[in-house]
């Protein structure tokens, strides 16, 4: 699968070696070393794939990330040398696909390259245009939980009438446990449902987007009611009612 990715590091050394990597698995490769010059390069040639480091010069990886998502749907794979919870979650908050502390395996980078091409279904020429807006069918179903609402036709999310804003990745992992209230998904399940078995994306990637989530949807993120932990297994929508608690306010394991 050959595609075309900007590359944004401002580690010239890094960059020459990340891109090496990249073209030896047949990609052509964009390589710039600041936030500006990345804009400027994505919004010109429409990559396939950014990788992108958080850490630059002018403008910085997060405000890059941060702008892409309002204009399009490119993955985007983060790279930095921060390794903290709360640093992944910010980044993915933000509408990174993936994330990788330095210093990284080219190897494992080129891997999750492949992986984050496969999910997107990138089939086009390399600098092809990409769809701005999700491959859903207009017959998908709406799905109402209460006052929740999440239709796919529309990637919209709404909450006692407000919209919601949110990632791909949020709104794809909001889709599966709504489409069964109550039932419960193991992180596994919610990773292979989204993505087919997917070695380099892991569950702590399904954990960030929860996070997030209950910020966005939730009226006390501390004690959620919609998206519940089930401890040792996973999570679940709560089914519609007013007793609706899960391990993480109560204390205990969901029955």
């Amino acid at each position: 699968m050959c595609a075309y990715v900007v590359l944004a590091d401002d580690d010239p050394k890094q960059a020459d070696l990340i891109r090496l990597y990249l073209e030896r698995e047949g990609h052509s490769v964009g390589v710039v070393h600041d936030g500006r010059a990345a804009l400027d390069e994505i919004r010109r040639r429409m990559p396939d794939l950014v990788v992108l480091d958080w850490m630059m010069p002018r403008v910085d990886g997060l405000d890059v990330c941060r702008v892409l998502r309002r204009e399009s749907d490119v993955p985007v794979l983060m790279l930095t040398a921060r390794a903290e919870e709360d640093d992944l979650l910010l980044a993915l908050d933000l509408g990174a696909d993936d994330y990788m502390t330095k210093p990284c395996s080219p190897r494992e980078l080129v891997a999750r390259v492949r992986t984050l091409l496969r999910r997107a279904g990138q089939t086009a020429a390399p600098g092809a245009a990409r769809r701005t807006e999700p491959a859903f069918e207009e017959s998908d179903p709406v799905y109402v939980v209460g006052s929740l609402v999440v239709d796919p036709a529309r990637f919209e999310i709404r909450v006692e009438g407000r919209p919601v804003d949110c990632t791909p990745g949020e709104f794809r992992v909001l889709e599966v446990l709504v489409s069964a209230p109550g039932r419960v998904f193991s992180r596994k399940q919610i990773l292979e449902h989204l993505h087919g078995i997917d070695r380099y994306v892991t569950t702590r990637t399904v954990d960030g987007h929860v996070m997030n989530l209950r910020r966005k949807i939730e009226r006390d993120p501390s004690r959620p009611e919609r998206l519940l932990t089930v401890y040792g297994v996973g999570y679940k929508a709560a089914e519609p009612g007013p007793t609706a608690e899960s391990d993480d306010a109560a204390g205990t394991r969901a029955r």
